[in-house]
């Protein structure tokens, strides 16, 4: 895992306001959220069984994530690479991991290792900044 060096860090919003301006720069709600966390999850390169994600934590504040008006503040950003099996899973699901995607397996190693960790970095950092700036003249604190 690489924690990036970016301003978001601490920053506050209303989910409802931000949201959209992260799916805007391709970003997801990551699926392990809960109702007083989550993380925006973007994939950054997917090679193979290896995948590189900037993920953007956030915690809840005031209110329910699945609320607009929830009032977050952002964590520190990251990039971790998840190395997932391609090869024959011959149970219920292997024709998805033959094809070599199945978006329900377990990574293999969840922070897999990261090679050239000073361009994964800047890459985060630059996406992060594409999303500061999106958010122009929005309330952010």
């Amino acid at each position: 895992m690489l924690k990036l060096e970016t301003g978001l860090e601490g920053k506050k919003a209303y989910f409802g306001d931000v949201y959209n301006i992260f799916r805007f720069n391709g970003y997801t709600l990551c699926g392990n959220w809960e109702y007083d966390r989550g993380m925006f999850d973007m994939v950054l390169c997917r090679e193979g069984g290896e995948t590189i994600y900037i993920r953007v934590p956030f915690h809840v504040l005031e209110g329910v994530l699945d609320s607009p008006k929830a009032h977050i503040e952002f964590g520190t950003p990251f990039v971790i690479k998840h190395v997932v099996n391609t090869g024959l899973d011959w149970d219920e699901s292997s024709l998805l991991t033959t094809t070599g995607f199945n978006q329900f397996q377990d990574p293999v190693d969840k922070d897999g290792n990261i090679i050239d960790k000073s361009r994964w970095e800047a890459a985060g950092e630059q996406e992060i900044e594409k999303v500061v700036n999106s958010m122009g003249e929005l309330k952010i604190s």
